[in-house]
């Protein structure tokens, strides 16, 4: 019924049946955990358009301290759910992990108190991974309600994934800290202003 998704390290996950959903490819996956580095331990991690839940899976594995996944298709949900609490709860260590089944800008716009995790001390997100599908035109209306809803700290990183004949800089006043190209998948990694 599901097809396999395999994390960096081999573990097997479960991927959405289908064409809804575009995991993130291997090659683009290990160069996201390269260019983070030492910067994922401890960190709060927010995986926008979680899909299949790889990317918050990959993070958890190299040391995030609490993933906060949202997608908003109920079938995809319960399967990033589902391959979520099983890293978490393989890893020794304490993390939080939560999956909100919505859409994502009504859940920007409730701000980051709304989530467990945004609740916490550190409640603001150090990393964002943003995939949302390709031929949507959403990230603008995205970086406005992560600020608007004080989802980041001053020093975060937002990771934008999109297709590279899609032109992305970062918006004014925030910082654009690189670009990277891996045949069809472009990567735009900024910070707030």
């Amino acid at each position: 019924m599901k097809n396999q998704l395999r994390l960096s390290c081999g573990r097997k996950l479960h991927s959405p049946k289908g064409i809804g959903t575009r995991p993130t490819t291997a090659k683009v996956r290990e160069a996201v955990m390269n260019i983070l580095g030492q910067k994922i331990q401890n960190s709060n991690w927010l995986d926008l358009f979680s899909g299949s839940g790889v990317m918050s899976c990959e993070a958890l594995q190299r040391g995030a301290r609490s993933v906060l996944a949202i997608e908003k298709n109920k079938q995809t949900a319960r399967i990033c759910q589902a391959n979520i609490m099983s890293i978490a709860s393989a890893i020794s260590e304490k993390n939080f992990v939560e999956v909100i089944c919505q859409e994502v800008i009504s859940i920007l716009r409730k701000g980051c108190q709304h989530s467990q995790i945004g609740k916490g001390e550190n409640g603001q997100f150090d990393i964002v991974y943003l995939d949302p599908p390709y031929e949507s035109k959403i990230y603008s209306t995205v970086f406005e309600k992560l600020l608007e809803g004080n989802w980041l700290k001053q020093d975060s990183l937002v990771i934008c994934e999109h297709s590279s004949s899609f032109h992305l800089d970062a918006p004014d006043q925030w910082t654009q800290k690189g670009k990277k190209f891996y045949g069809k998948t472009a990567l735009l990694l900024i910070s707030p202003p």
